[in-house]
């Protein structure tokens, strides 16, 4: 179990996050947004590709920490079925704009730690910057194993995260090594992804090449897309 008081935490940190996010800058129309949303769909196509996860027609799919359900609208037009999506979130508001933009998927209110799901009912299981944002290691713990749990045999893990961010007191950057300790019985595939959005935000409004450009360098990019699957 999660100590109590983890998921009031996290509650805590998105309002105080949220009044920031209301800037424009944070807005997912904006250029170094859009920049940054189009590579990692491509990097998470790629690697959904060559695990034979493509076409989602058939796959059911969980989203640990919706928010209001954007990804899981991505995957809606890329062919995922709407009774095969489902998404979770503590944040009661979150969920409410989720279900007022898809009401025909199922989003509910929840504490990861504790998934009301069968055992190996997913195909695939999503975390985007969901672990990060959980401020103790034994709810990071929990939510990991209810995430595996609720993995099918041959279903896949597809966590996209911060390896750093220095200017958010309230994330906890998940590396390659605690990716692995999390899901110890899983191989991880991971790519290093997303210029740093401070700089894409300054950047793409100016030149889309010169992002690309610096894009191209490893240590701006400050997330890893990484897909894992069980060991044989």
């Amino acid at each position: 179990m999660s100590g109590s008081g983890d998921p009031e935490r996290i509650r805590g940190a998105y309002a105080r996050q949220g009044i920031r996010w209301q800037d424009d800058r944070y807005r997912s129309w904006m250029p170094g947004n859009i920049f940054i949303a189009q590579e990692r769909e491509r990097v998470m196509l790629g690697l959904l590709r060559q695990h034979g996860f493509l076409p989602l027609d058939d796959l059911r799919i969980l989203d640990v920490g919706c928010v209001p359900g954007k990804v899981l609208l991505r995957l809606l037009s890329m062919g995922a079925l709407p009774e095969n999506l489902f998404g979770v979130d503590l944040l009661e508001d979150e969920i409410g704009h989720a279900r007022h933009r898809s009401p025909h998927l199922d989003f509910r209110v929840m504490d990861a730690s504790r998934l009301p799901f069968p055992d190996g009912m997913f195909d695939l299981v999503l975390a985007f910057t969901s672990l990060s944002s959980m401020p103790a290691a034994a709810m990071r713990t929990n939510v990991a194993r209810e995430m595996r749990r609720v993995l099918a045999p041959e279903g896949g893990i597809l966590v996209y995260d911060f390896w750093t961010n220095r200017r958010n007191p309230d994330v906890h950057p998940i590396g390659k090594r605690e990716l692995g300790a999390l899901f110890p019985d899983c191989e991880v595939d991971a790519r290093r992804v997303t210029l740093a959005p401070p700089v894409a935000r300054v950047v793409a409004p100016r030149s889309w090449l010169a992002c690309a450009l610096l894009d191209s360098v490893p240590f701006l990019r400050t997330h890893w897309l990484s897909l894992l699957r069980p060991r044989a």
